[in-house]
């Protein structure tokens, strides 16, 4: 908040749209300038200004690292409407009366602007700032902010397309081969919006002598760029996770889903931040490096153009990806709950397990001295996702 003098008791950035959220590119500014003096007051003249910046900001050791770019520079000298003014063109305001200038300006077309940001080093940011110049006085000025937001369809070709990899590892034990692991994934499309399903067909071998855990998670990626150097910020925003795959087994994914969470477009049109997705599977290894596979993403904007291929997607790649990935199928006919023994009890409790962590100090071996299984359930809840499965 700028403090007025007291001759000046409001000075401020209206909006002709206050409800609305964002601005496209395009789009016109519009609003007024409100003013309101105390005591009689001179103003030479009334300057508007559009601006938007992206700013990048960050210490690298003992070098600062800044870079700026510019998306919008207007500006304007506005005037008030049917009241008279001096030959120099000052007015004079006098107390007891609003004072209003209006103003507005489009924002650039699309392609020569991008979306609003705010990030851990930098920022893209757009405001109005009105100033306000007095003879023998120095200039007041007040501004406000508003949004940007361009949008960015996912119903291109391109995006639609399937996506996947496939990545293996050798495990050592000091240096001495200890099997290897190995993932095979893929994915329908790389184009989402924010609260659609991913579906992942995938399958994990271990032939190693640990117990593995395959996972999945949503990453984001901020790239900074200044003073010709690069500065990423990437963070984990949503995960799923599977069986644990003892050694000699593996385990198949068919159609496991993982939700795109609440989160901003990407940002590809801004030559010192881009902020990027990306679909991270990946197998824990106990004592041993993650094996991991990157699945670029896009994420565009939510409710832009018709979503009913993607949608329907999943369904289609859960049944189309049975004939290249394992094939599962349910019983034909479960056995009765009659026929299965209640005494459950081991003579041996040497059952494999394995703590759900990512550190490095994950167990691999846990033997426990009494071991229960749960109540049986129902086979209304079985799912057909997952099955682990021999390694041949």
């Amino acid at each position: 908040m700028v403090a007025m003098p007291k001759r000046v008791k409001t000075f401020e950035v209206i909006f002709s749209d206050a409800s609305k959220a964002f601005y496209c590119s395009g789009d016109k500014v519009a609003g007024r300038i409100v003013v309101e003096v105390a005591e009689v007051t001179r103003v030479s003249a009334m300057r508007v200004l559009g601006v938007g910046c992206a700013k990048v900001e960050y210490a690298k050791g003992k070098q600062k690292c800044r870079e700026q770019n510019e998306y919008l520079r207007y500006e304007e000298v506005v005037q008030l409407v049917d009241h008279p003014a001096d030959h120099d063109g000052s007015v004079v305001l006098r107390p007891g009366n609003k004072y209003e200038y209006m103003f507005g300006f489009e924002l650039p077309q699309q392609g020569q602007i991008v979306s609003s940001y705010k990030g851990k080093f930098g920022y893209v940011q757009y405001f109005v700032k009105a100033l306000m110049e007095r003879p023998a006085q120095p200039a007041l000025e007040c501004k406000k902010h508003f949004e940007v937001e361009e949008p960015l369809d996912v119903n291109t070709p391109d995006l639609l397309s399937p996506t996947g990899g496939m990545k293996e590892k050798k495990v050592t034990c000091m240096f001495i081969p200890d099997g290897q692991v190995s993932l095979n994934a893929k994915i329908d499309r790389k184009g989402f919006c924010e609260g659609e399903d991913i579906c992942i067909c995938a399958k994990f071998e271990n032939t190693c002598s640990r117990i593995v855990v395959p996972k999945a998670a949503i990453i984001s990626k901020h790239t900074y760029q200044a003073n010709g150097r690069t500065k990423v910020f990437r963070q984990k925003l949503s995960s799923v996770r599977g069986n644990h795959i003892i050694s000699g087994m593996c385990d198949a994914w068919q159609g496991k889903t993982i939700r795109v969470p609440k989160i901003k477009p990407s940002m590809l049109g801004c030559n010192i931040i881009r902020v990027e997705y990306a679909l991270m599977i990946y197998m824990h290894i106990p004592g041993s490096e993650k094996l991991i596979l990157e699945l670029p993403l896009v994420i565009g904007t939510a409710g832009l153009g018709s979503r009913t291929n993607s949608v329907s997607s999943t369904d289609g790649s859960v049944s189309n990806a049975s004939a290249s990935w394992v094939s599962l199928r349910m019983p034909s006919a479960p056995p009765s709950y009659c026929d299965v023994t209640r005494d459950c009890r081991l003579d041996q409790p040497l059952t494999p397990l394995l703590n759900d962590y990512d550190g490095d100090d994950s167990p691999i071996f846990m033997h426990s001295s009494a071991f229960q299984f749960p109540p049986l359930p129902a086979y209304s809840e079985f799912n057909g996702n997952t099955r682990m499965l021999q390694v041949c």
